[in-house]
């Protein structure tokens, strides 16, 4: 059967995905460890403590960190189980497209439920109710969002699209983000007529709306047998996974990779808290600021596709790395140098971190269909689904591992007694996460240096001749 490539405007149906399922895992990245770990400031706007906020695992983890990982491990599981099955798969609809629409409608009810914990007050139940909805947001995201990545790669039959939709899904993927931080700028008009949870959660149900019709988009936009005409593989779980990681190339990519995301998660998981605890600002600045940040660095995206053509991918990712590391810097000197107080500090940041969320964003994305395409010429098997199921695993456990690090570290330096119920985030336990992030940026960047991008692309460039 003959295939097409997708327009312009498709690829812009396809990447409405991205803006839905970036919405359900920003509501989880943000507020997550925001409502269940709330600051003082939240406490005396009436915030409720449902599950024990200090380091009573072994007297370095929170509970809420121990949940995340345990979360993160099922991940483990559920990643290549998900990839393998959307690889094999036979539906005359596709290998895809399938699994995203069974997906979406739980993904979307199941986010929202994370944060209806049914005692209001420290319990036991609420632990088990958050450990068993998080399980099931990381399954459906997973059902959803590995089938989605790969056909990235397949959608993008040249080196043009692969970066056009890069570009595209890059955008939606922060535009979402941002959009999960709107409760920051809403919820307070809700308080005086519901509670401080109600608040929140009915903000997270009207999201979760905007994200399942988002989601839902390219599902019932685009005909995968259109486009793509892959022979299923047929390596089990197990044995795929196996195969992909036996690349080198990618080894050195997903290492990288996962310390991006701990960087990354530990930067947007801490900025309600850089914002309302290190800058004393009201919680209304961390959407102006993801906001700003976002614009500008869309700003950037026109340039960096003509950018990768004259410098590639491998030295790009690099100078993101390092820059991103920089705006890091300067969250973790708030407090230290005098000048940086008030808005100071976040307009620097935003300045700093545009062009280097713009790289990221983008590029990263393109590696992994590079290196899926390459495989794919060597093997004669196709398993993008694999290649981005790892990815999306690089991604998740890089921000359990985040999480994990930022409920352990964010009460460093309080006067309260660590093993505290109701602990809170502490000014000098903010700028050991900081620091803690600009570590990780820094080792993603000497990993990549490992990568060979020249091999990659010479083996891609020999088969288009």
């Amino acid at each position: 059967m003959k295939t097409r490539r997708l327009t312009k405007k498709e690829m812009w149906v396809f990447a409405v995905g991205q803006l839905g399922w970036s919405i359900l895992g920003g509501i989880i990245n943000t507020w997550l460890v925001t409502f269940y770990l709330p600051t003082q400031s939240s406490v005396s706007a009436g915030a409720v403590f449902y599950v024990p906020t200090g380091l009573i695992i072994f007297g370095v983890l929170t509970v809420l960190g121990l949940i995340t990982f345990i979360c993160r491990i099922f991940d483990a599981v559920t990643d290549p189980w998900i990839a393998s099955l959307s690889d094999r798969s036979r539906n005359p609809k596709g290998r895809r497209i399938p699994f995203m629409q069974k997906a979406a409608v739980p993904f979307a009810v199941i986010t929202v439920l994370v944060f209806f914990a049914p005692v209001e007050a420290i319990s036991t139940v609420n632990i088990i109710w958050i450990l068993v909805f998080l399980i099931l947001f990381y399954l459906f995201m997973t059902m959803y969002c590995t089938p989605y990545n790969a056909l990235i790669s397949e959608f993008g039959k040249t080196q043009e699209d692969r970066m056009y939709i890069s570009t595209a899904i890059s955008l939606t993927f922060f535009f979402g983000t941002l959009v999960a931080y709107l409760p920051f700028v809403f919820a307070s008009f809700l308080q005086s007529a519901v509670s401080y949870e109600w608040s929140y959660r009915i903000l997270f149900i009207i999201l979760a709306i905007i994200a399942l019709c988002c989601m839902l988009v390219p599902c019932v936009k685009l005909k995968e047998k259109d486009f793509v005409n892959a022979v299923p593989s047929e390596s089990n779980a197990m044995k795929s996974l196996t195969k992909t990681f036996r690349n080198r190339n990618f080894r050195r990519f997903a290492a990288s990779d996962i310390a991006y995301w701990i960087g990354l998660t530990l930067f947007q998981t801490g900025l309600p808290f850089f914002v309302k605890v290190s800058m004393e600002l009201d919680e209304f600045y961390t959407t102006v600021f993801l906001g700003a940040m976002t614009v500008l660095s869309a700003c950037f995206y026109p340039f960096v596709s003509r950018m990768v053509e004259k410098h590639g991918k491998k030295k790009l990712v690099i100078i993101g790395f390092f820059g991103l590391a920089l705006a890091y810097v300067i969250t973790a000197l708030i407090g230290i140098i005098p000048a940086l107080t008030g808005i100071i500090p976040g307009a620097l940041i935003v300045i700093i971190a545009a062009f280097p969320m713009a790289l990221l964003g983008i590029i990263p994305q393109a590696i992994v269909a590079d290196v899926a395409e390459q495989d794919a010429l060597l093997t004669g098997e196709k398993r993008e689904g694999m290649f981005f199921a790892a990815r999306t695993f690089a991604m998740k456990f890089g921000q359990s591992i985040a999480m994990l690090v930022f409920t352990s570290l964010a009460v460093l330096g309080t006067a309260q007694d660590l093993t505290s119920n109701n602990l809170t985030a502490s000014p000098a336990g903010l700028r050991i996460v900081a620091i803690t992030a600009v570590c990780f940026c820094v080792l993603g960047a000497f990993i990549l240096m490992t990568y060979d991008e020249k091999k990659v692309m010479s083996d891609i460039h020999h088969d288009e001749e």
